[in-house]
């Protein structure tokens, strides 16, 4: 169900759960399961189970558990790096990466970007051009990159190994990729990956809300 084109935006989360309710199963001190669902269905389904030290994201989109401190939904709810003004579900997919403590089978936390490899790409080929190529030089210019094009960004459509075995390879006319990936991350955060993040979130954000409610009632 994963949409790995596009990055998951918190609109395209919301609209998800737009219907979801929510049910608690568990609530004791730490140990806590909750589900939401659309009436029960299994579209778009998510659980959040904590247990001292950890939480886990069950459902439509994978399995990710991750560990920190005692309650992750304190280390989850607010962190102090919100930037000001900051509204809605915010999320930091780097820092919580540094948390993660298992990912399910089926899931995905980083994979092969491949606009971020083609602008890595033209950087390398710029900075060749403005350090190496003389000036005026445009017709060899033309003709590098036309075999880059050829050689190196066509190949990249089959991905990562293809991309990273054409841009290895490729020699022309003593011009290579040389220490090409030393400090370039061609990678980007999977759409499950960030989807279950804001779904985290929101799911601390409206366990907080129902118990607050609890609290005022009581």
């Amino acid at each position: 169900m994963s949409n790995k084109d596009h990055a998951c935006t918190e609109e395209r989360f919301l609209n998800d759960v737009k219907d979801h309710s929510m049910e608690i199963i568990r609530d004791d001190g730490v140990h806590r399961h909750i589900k939401f669902s659309r009436n029960g269905s299994s579209v778009y389904r998510l659980d959040l189970i904590t247990w001292p030290g950890r939480l886990c994201i069950d459902g439509d989109f994978g399995t990710y558990v991750f560990s920190r401190v005692s309650d992750m939904f304190d280390f989850l709810r607010t962190r102090p790096e919100r930037p000001e003004g900051k509204k809605g579900l915010f999320i930091n997919p780097s820092y919580w990466g540094e948390k993660l403590l298992s990912i399910g089978t089926n899931a995905g936390y980083k994979e092969f970007n491949i606009e971020l490899f083609e602008n890595a790409v033209r950087h390398h080929f710029d900075n060749y051009i403005a350090h190496e190529l003389e000036e005026g030089d445009d017709d060899f210019e033309a003709e590098i990159w036309e075999k880059i094009e050829d050689q190196v960004l066509s190949r990249s459509r089959d991905g990562e190994h293809a991309a990273c075995d054409a841009i290895n390879s490729f020699n022309y006319k003593g011009i290579e990729f040389i220490d090409f990936f030393d400090g370039v991350d061609c990678k980007s955060y999977t759409f499950d990956y960030t989807w279950c993040l804001y779904a985290i979130v929101y799911g601390i954000s409206k366990y907080d809300e129902a118990k607050a409610t609890n609290k005022e009632s009581s």
